[in-house]
């Protein structure tokens, strides 16, 4: 199979959030040459664009914000000239969450639709259990629920495909969106 593009992520949940809504858009991205690779971090995303860059091979990927500086070192030891800002990891195909993938897909499809995914999977009684602990009472709800969703045991990885299967066609959040964009319609190079 021909490798198109790599997508280069720091975490499981962020893999199916790609692959969700990339299958909500008719895309397999197996079939069309673009793996998503899971790099165990924004700390390795060194070792995998040297690892990952090859000719005709579109090198991408989806960071937090925290972890920008990861994503800019790696392109930079790669030999690649990123311009300062979000917008020069952009034309190298890294788009930045803010803060994070989790906050990305919340805010996109609101507090109350998110809490509405979480009810259709049974999860709304332990989100309020949470809420009412002594260390969540009083924090912003946005921010409890994406506590919420990074602190079960597989939650994440789950959570990430039923938000993205949520959320309304117009809504997706822009790295998301500009990530696919960038590795299904752009050629290579342009």
């Amino acid at each position: 199979m021909h490798i198109g593009a790599v997508v280069l992520v720091e975490g499981g949940s962020d893999r199916n959030a790609v692959l969700a809504l990339a299958s909500r858009r008719g895309h397999d991205l197996d079939a069309e040459g673009v793996q998503v690779v899971v790099t165990g971090g924004a700390t390795n995303m060194a070792r995998f664009v040297a690892r990952s860059a090859a000719p005709g091979v579109r090198v991408a990927g989806l960071v937090d914000a925290p972890e920008e500086r990861y994503a800019r070192g790696a392109l930079a030891r790669a030999g690649a000239v990123v311009p300062p800002g979000r917008e020069g990891l952009a034309a190298h195909g890294f788009f930045v969450c803010d803060p994070d993938l989790e906050h990305e897909l919340v805010g996109a499809l609101g507090l109350a639709a998110a809490e509405a995914v979480l009810a259709a999977r049974g999860d709304l009684a332990r989100f309020r259990t949470m809420q009412n602990q002594p260390a969540q009472r009083g924090r912003d709800p946005v921010a409890q629920l994406c506590r919420f969703l990074g602190a079960g045991s597989g939650r994440k990885h789950v959570y990430a495909t039923a938000l993205v299967e949520a959320l309304d066609p117009a809504a997706v959040p822009a790295p998301l969106d500009a990530l696919l964009d960038h590795v299904l319609l752009r050629p290579p190079g342009g």
